[in-house]
Protein backbone atom coordinates (compact mmCIF):
# COMPACT_ATOMS: atom_id res chain seq x y z
CA UNK A 1 0.00 0.00 0.00
CA UNK A 2 1.36 3.41 -0.97
CA UNK A 3 2.10 5.88 1.81
CA UNK A 4 -0.47 8.67 2.18
CA UNK A 5 1.00 12.17 2.18
CA UNK A 6 0.31 13.88 5.50
CA UNK A 7 1.08 17.47 4.54
CA UNK A 8 -1.59 19.44 2.73
CA UNK A 9 -0.11 21.44 -0.14
CA UNK A 10 -1.72 24.80 -0.94
CA UNK A 11 -1.53 26.94 -4.07
CA UNK A 12 -2.32 30.63 -3.57
CA UNK A 13 -3.78 32.31 -6.67
CA UNK A 14 -3.72 36.11 -6.87
CA UNK A 15 -5.11 37.96 -9.92
CA UNK A 16 -3.06 41.12 -10.54
CA UNK A 17 -4.42 44.16 -12.35
CA UNK A 18 -2.97 47.33 -10.80
CA UNK A 19 -1.16 45.86 -7.83
CA UNK A 20 2.28 47.46 -8.12
CA UNK A 21 2.02 49.15 -4.71
CA UNK A 22 0.80 46.14 -2.76
CA UNK A 23 1.64 42.79 -4.34
CA UNK A 24 5.17 42.56 -2.88
CA UNK A 25 3.72 42.99 0.60
CA UNK A 26 1.13 40.26 -0.07
CA UNK A 27 3.91 37.85 -1.09
CA UNK A 28 5.96 38.80 1.99
CA UNK A 29 2.92 38.09 4.19
CA UNK A 30 2.56 34.68 2.55
CA UNK A 31 6.23 33.70 2.76
CA UNK A 32 6.10 32.30 6.35
CA UNK A 33 3.44 29.84 5.19
CA UNK A 34 5.73 28.42 2.50
CA UNK A 35 7.50 26.44 5.24
CA UNK A 36 5.77 23.35 6.58
CA UNK A 37 3.55 24.30 9.52
CA UNK A 38 0.61 22.96 11.48
CA UNK A 39 -2.79 24.50 12.14
CA UNK A 40 -4.31 24.94 15.59
CA UNK A 41 -5.95 21.52 15.13
CA UNK A 42 -2.69 19.84 14.17
CA UNK A 43 -3.20 19.68 10.39
CA UNK A 44 0.14 19.83 8.58
CA UNK A 45 0.22 22.20 5.60
CA UNK A 46 2.54 24.17 3.36
CA UNK A 47 2.00 26.86 0.70
CA UNK A 48 3.83 25.16 -2.15
CA UNK A 49 3.36 27.91 -4.73
CA UNK A 50 2.07 31.44 -5.18
CA UNK A 51 0.53 31.90 -8.64
CA UNK A 52 0.39 35.56 -9.71
CA UNK A 53 -1.87 36.09 -12.71
CA UNK A 54 -1.02 39.25 -14.64
CA UNK A 55 -4.26 40.66 -16.05
CA UNK A 56 -2.61 43.39 -18.13
CA UNK A 57 -2.85 46.32 -15.73
CA UNK A 58 -1.60 49.79 -16.53
CA UNK A 59 0.56 50.65 -13.51
CA UNK A 60 3.69 48.67 -14.40
CA UNK A 61 2.87 45.70 -12.16
CA UNK A 62 4.66 43.37 -14.56
CA UNK A 63 8.04 44.74 -13.44
CA UNK A 64 7.33 43.81 -9.81
CA UNK A 65 6.00 40.40 -10.84
CA UNK A 66 9.20 39.59 -12.75
CA UNK A 67 11.30 40.55 -9.72
CA UNK A 68 9.19 38.44 -7.37
CA UNK A 69 9.44 35.41 -9.68
CA UNK A 70 13.23 35.82 -9.93
CA UNK A 71 13.73 36.25 -6.18
CA UNK A 72 11.37 33.55 -4.87
CA UNK A 73 11.31 29.93 -6.00
CA UNK A 74 7.70 29.54 -4.81
CA UNK A 75 6.41 32.40 -6.99
CA UNK A 76 5.14 31.68 -10.50
CA UNK A 77 3.63 34.24 -12.88
CA UNK A 78 0.88 33.47 -15.39
CA UNK A 79 0.80 36.07 -18.17
CA UNK A 80 -2.57 36.75 -19.80
CA UNK A 81 -2.60 38.15 -23.34
CA UNK A 82 -5.02 40.99 -22.44
CA UNK A 83 -7.26 42.14 -19.63
CA UNK A 84 -9.95 39.50 -19.06
CA UNK A 85 -11.23 40.56 -15.61
CA UNK A 86 -10.77 39.28 -12.08
CA UNK A 87 -12.88 36.13 -12.32
CA UNK A 88 -11.31 34.98 -15.59
CA UNK A 89 -7.81 35.68 -14.23
CA UNK A 90 -8.60 33.74 -11.06
CA UNK A 91 -9.85 30.76 -13.08
CA UNK A 92 -6.70 30.89 -15.25
CA UNK A 93 -4.60 30.74 -12.09
CA UNK A 94 -6.63 27.85 -10.68
CA UNK A 95 -6.10 25.90 -13.90
CA UNK A 96 -2.33 26.32 -13.45
CA UNK A 97 -2.17 24.83 -9.94
CA UNK A 98 -1.22 21.32 -8.83
CA UNK A 99 -1.77 21.40 -5.05
CA UNK A 100 -4.31 19.72 -2.75
CA UNK A 101 -5.95 23.05 -2.01
CA UNK A 102 -6.31 26.40 -3.76
CA UNK A 103 -6.56 29.72 -1.94
CA UNK A 104 -7.65 32.83 -3.85
CA UNK A 105 -6.56 36.23 -2.58
CA UNK A 106 -6.90 39.84 -3.71
CA UNK A 107 -3.85 41.94 -4.47
CA UNK A 108 -4.61 44.79 -2.03
CA UNK A 109 -3.43 43.34 1.34
CA UNK A 110 -6.97 43.59 2.72
CA UNK A 111 -7.13 39.84 3.33
CA UNK A 112 -4.81 38.31 5.90
CA UNK A 113 -2.91 35.16 4.81
CA UNK A 114 -2.60 34.24 8.50
CA UNK A 115 -6.27 33.19 8.32
CA UNK A 116 -5.48 30.37 5.87
CA UNK A 117 -4.67 27.76 8.58
CA UNK A 118 -8.00 28.44 10.32
CA UNK A 119 -9.82 28.11 7.00
CA UNK A 120 -8.11 24.75 6.45
CA UNK A 121 -9.17 23.62 9.92
CA UNK A 122 -12.73 24.69 9.11
CA UNK A 123 -12.68 22.66 5.89
CA UNK A 124 -11.38 19.55 7.64
CA UNK A 125 -13.80 19.76 10.58
CA UNK A 126 -16.89 20.41 8.44
CA UNK A 127 -15.93 18.29 5.44
CA UNK A 128 -16.44 21.29 3.14
CA UNK A 129 -14.87 21.55 -0.29
CA UNK A 130 -15.07 25.36 -0.19
CA UNK A 131 -14.51 27.72 2.73
CA UNK A 132 -15.31 31.40 2.27
CA UNK A 133 -13.79 34.06 4.50
CA UNK A 134 -16.56 35.86 6.40
CA UNK A 135 -15.44 39.33 7.52
CA UNK A 136 -16.51 40.27 11.05
CA UNK A 137 -15.61 43.94 10.60
CA UNK A 138 -16.76 46.48 8.05
CA UNK A 139 -14.85 46.38 4.74
CA UNK A 140 -12.53 49.39 4.31
CA UNK A 141 -14.56 50.85 1.44
CA UNK A 142 -16.81 53.84 1.05
CA UNK A 143 -20.22 54.08 2.70
CA UNK A 144 -22.10 53.85 -0.61
CA UNK A 145 -20.21 50.74 -1.80
CA UNK A 146 -20.68 48.97 1.55
CA UNK A 147 -24.41 49.79 1.53
CA UNK A 148 -24.86 48.55 -2.04
CA UNK A 149 -22.94 45.35 -1.24
CA UNK A 150 -25.17 44.74 1.77
CA UNK A 151 -28.33 45.18 -0.34
CA UNK A 152 -27.02 42.90 -3.12
CA UNK A 153 -25.95 40.18 -0.68
CA UNK A 154 -29.18 40.50 1.30
CA UNK A 155 -32.66 40.84 -0.23
CA UNK A 156 -31.51 40.77 -3.86
CA UNK A 157 -29.52 37.57 -3.37
CA UNK A 158 -32.52 35.86 -1.77
CA UNK A 159 -34.74 37.04 -4.60
CA UNK A 160 -32.49 35.99 -7.48
CA UNK A 161 -30.72 32.99 -5.97
CA UNK A 162 -31.02 30.58 -3.05
CA UNK A 163 -29.30 33.07 -0.75
CA UNK A 164 -25.80 31.62 -1.05
CA UNK A 165 -24.58 34.94 -2.50
CA UNK A 166 -24.28 36.42 0.98
CA UNK A 167 -21.32 34.08 1.65
CA UNK A 168 -19.45 34.82 -1.58
CA UNK A 169 -16.01 36.32 -1.05
CA UNK A 170 -12.84 36.58 -3.13
CA UNK A 171 -10.89 35.08 -0.18
CA UNK A 172 -11.64 31.35 -0.59
CA UNK A 173 -10.15 27.98 0.21
CA UNK A 174 -11.09 25.47 -2.51
CA UNK A 175 -10.36 21.77 -2.81
CA UNK A 176 -7.82 21.52 -5.61
CA UNK A 177 -9.71 19.08 -7.82
CA UNK A 178 -12.85 21.20 -7.54
CA UNK A 179 -11.01 24.34 -8.69
CA UNK A 180 -9.23 22.64 -11.56
CA UNK A 181 -12.36 20.81 -12.73
CA UNK A 182 -14.22 24.12 -12.73
CA UNK A 183 -11.47 25.72 -14.80
CA UNK A 184 -11.81 22.93 -17.37
CA UNK A 185 -15.60 23.31 -17.78
CA UNK A 186 -16.52 26.93 -17.17
CA UNK A 187 -17.34 29.24 -20.08
CA UNK A 188 -17.24 32.94 -20.87
CA UNK A 189 -19.04 35.44 -18.66
CA UNK A 190 -19.78 33.12 -15.73
CA UNK A 191 -19.69 34.32 -12.12
CA UNK A 192 -16.97 32.26 -10.46
CA UNK A 193 -18.72 31.55 -7.16
CA UNK A 194 -21.96 30.51 -8.86
CA UNK A 195 -19.96 28.06 -10.97
CA UNK A 196 -18.29 26.67 -7.84
CA UNK A 197 -21.72 25.79 -6.47
CA UNK A 198 -22.29 23.58 -9.52
CA UNK A 199 -19.43 21.29 -8.52
CA UNK A 200 -18.87 21.57 -4.77
CA UNK A 201 -21.03 19.39 -2.55
CA UNK A 202 -20.61 21.55 0.54
CA UNK A 203 -19.42 25.08 1.29
CA UNK A 204 -19.06 26.92 4.58
CA UNK A 205 -17.56 30.10 6.05
CA UNK A 206 -14.78 31.06 8.44
CA UNK A 207 -14.76 34.31 10.43
CA UNK A 208 -11.89 36.67 9.56
CA UNK A 209 -10.91 40.27 10.25
CA UNK A 210 -10.13 42.44 7.22
CA UNK A 211 -7.01 44.61 7.21
CA UNK A 212 -6.58 48.09 5.76
CA UNK A 213 -5.79 48.20 2.05
CA UNK A 214 -2.20 48.93 1.08
CA UNK A 215 -3.33 51.19 -1.76
CA UNK A 216 -5.48 54.30 -1.65
CA UNK A 217 -7.91 53.52 -4.43
CA UNK A 218 -9.71 50.25 -5.10
CA UNK A 219 -9.23 48.71 -8.52
CA UNK A 220 -13.01 48.52 -8.93
CA UNK A 221 -14.95 51.25 -10.67
CA UNK A 222 -18.73 51.62 -10.53
CA UNK A 223 -18.88 50.15 -14.02
CA UNK A 224 -16.82 47.12 -12.93
CA UNK A 225 -18.99 46.52 -9.87
CA UNK A 226 -22.18 46.77 -11.95
CA UNK A 227 -20.65 44.33 -14.44
CA UNK A 228 -19.96 41.86 -11.60
CA UNK A 229 -23.53 42.20 -10.38
CA UNK A 230 -25.01 41.66 -13.83
CA UNK A 231 -22.80 38.59 -14.38
CA UNK A 232 -24.06 37.26 -11.06
CA UNK A 233 -27.68 37.74 -12.18
CA UNK A 234 -27.13 36.02 -15.53
CA UNK A 235 -25.12 33.14 -14.06
CA UNK A 236 -27.68 32.46 -11.34
CA UNK A 237 -30.21 31.13 -13.84
CA UNK A 238 -33.76 32.10 -14.74
CA UNK A 239 -35.18 32.71 -11.28
CA UNK A 240 -36.10 36.32 -12.05
CA UNK A 241 -37.92 35.28 -15.20
CA UNK A 242 -39.65 32.50 -13.29
CA UNK A 243 -40.97 35.16 -10.94
CA UNK A 244 -42.33 36.98 -14.00
CA UNK A 245 -43.98 33.71 -15.09
CA UNK A 246 -45.56 33.34 -11.64
CA UNK A 247 -46.91 36.87 -11.83
CA UNK A 248 -48.28 36.00 -15.26
CA UNK A 249 -50.06 32.88 -13.95
CA UNK A 250 -51.57 34.85 -11.06
CA UNK A 251 -52.64 37.64 -13.42
CA UNK A 252 -54.21 35.18 -15.87
CA UNK A 253 -56.07 33.29 -13.14
CA UNK A 254 -57.25 36.57 -11.63
CA UNK A 255 -58.55 37.71 -14.98
CA UNK A 256 -60.24 34.36 -15.58
CA UNK A 257 -61.98 34.41 -12.19
CA UNK A 258 -63.04 38.01 -12.70
CA UNK A 259 -64.40 37.21 -16.19
CA UNK A 260 -66.44 34.30 -14.81
CA UNK A 261 -67.74 36.54 -12.05
CA UNK A 262 -68.78 39.23 -14.51
CA UNK A 263 -70.55 36.73 -16.77
CA UNK A 264 -72.40 35.05 -13.88
CA UNK A 265 -73.36 38.44 -12.47
CA UNK A 266 -74.78 39.52 -15.82
CA UNK A 267 -76.71 36.27 -16.46
CA UNK A 268 -78.08 35.52 -12.99
CA UNK A 269 -78.05 38.81 -11.14
CA UNK A 270 -78.67 41.19 -13.99
CA UNK A 271 -75.51 43.00 -12.96
CA UNK A 272 -74.76 45.96 -15.27
CA UNK A 273 -71.41 45.34 -17.02
CA UNK A 274 -69.71 48.64 -17.76
CA UNK A 275 -66.87 49.16 -20.21
CA UNK A 276 -64.09 49.27 -17.66
CA UNK A 277 -64.86 45.74 -16.44
CA UNK A 278 -64.37 44.14 -19.84
CA UNK A 279 -61.20 46.15 -20.47
CA UNK A 280 -59.83 45.19 -17.04
CA UNK A 281 -60.59 41.49 -17.64
CA UNK A 282 -58.98 41.55 -21.08
CA UNK A 283 -55.92 43.31 -19.69
CA UNK A 284 -55.45 40.72 -16.95
CA UNK A 285 -55.96 37.79 -19.30
CA UNK A 286 -53.68 38.89 -22.11
CA UNK A 287 -50.93 40.38 -19.95
CA UNK A 288 -50.96 37.19 -17.89
CA UNK A 289 -50.66 35.04 -20.99
CA UNK A 290 -47.86 37.25 -22.29
CA UNK A 291 -45.83 36.90 -19.10
CA UNK A 292 -46.55 33.17 -18.98
CA UNK A 293 -45.26 32.61 -22.52
CA UNK A 294 -42.24 34.79 -21.78
CA UNK A 295 -41.52 32.51 -18.83
CA UNK A 296 -41.69 29.43 -21.06
CA UNK A 297 -39.33 31.07 -23.54
CA UNK A 298 -37.04 32.01 -20.64
CA UNK A 299 -36.72 28.36 -19.63
CA UNK A 300 -35.45 27.48 -23.10
CA UNK A 301 -33.10 30.47 -23.04
CA UNK A 302 -31.91 29.42 -19.58
CA UNK A 303 -31.11 25.94 -20.89
CA UNK A 304 -29.03 27.47 -23.67
CA UNK A 305 -27.29 29.82 -21.23
CA UNK A 306 -26.37 26.98 -18.86
CA UNK A 307 -24.91 25.07 -21.79
CA UNK A 308 -23.07 28.09 -23.15
CA UNK A 309 -21.43 29.12 -19.87
CA UNK A 310 -20.23 25.56 -19.32
CA UNK A 311 -22.42 24.13 -16.57
CA UNK A 312 -21.47 20.42 -16.60
CA UNK A 313 -24.01 17.62 -16.72
CA UNK A 314 -21.86 15.65 -14.27
CA UNK A 315 -18.38 15.78 -12.75
CA UNK A 316 -16.21 12.77 -11.94
CA UNK A 317 -14.00 13.18 -8.88
CA UNK A 318 -11.63 11.05 -6.87
CA UNK A 319 -12.45 8.67 -4.02
CA UNK A 320 -13.43 11.03 -1.15
CA UNK A 321 -11.59 8.82 1.34
CA UNK A 322 -8.34 9.41 -0.55
CA UNK A 323 -8.82 13.13 -1.20
CA UNK A 324 -7.33 15.90 0.93
CA UNK A 325 -10.57 16.05 2.94
CA UNK A 326 -10.38 12.35 3.74
CA UNK A 327 -6.84 12.29 5.08
CA UNK A 328 -7.64 13.18 8.68
CA UNK A 329 -9.91 10.12 8.88
CA UNK A 330 -7.07 7.80 7.91
CA UNK A 331 -4.32 9.20 10.10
Amino acid sequence: MSKIATTHSISVVIPIFNGRASIAQVVNNLEPLTHESTTANGVSFCVSEIVLVFDCGTDGSEVILKELEENHLFVRVVWLMRNFGQHAATIAGMASTTSDWIVTLDEDCQQNPADIPRMLDTAMMSGSQIVYAKPTNRPPHGLVRNACSKVVKGPISRLLTNGEVQNFNSFRLILGEVGRTLAAYVGHGVYLDVALQWIAQKATTCDVVLMSEARKNSGYTRRTLLSHFWRLVLSSGTRLLRLASLVGVISFLGGLILAIGVILGKVFLDYPVTGWASVFVALLLFSGLTLLFLGVIAEYVGLLVRTTIGKPLYVIGSDPHHSALGRHKQL
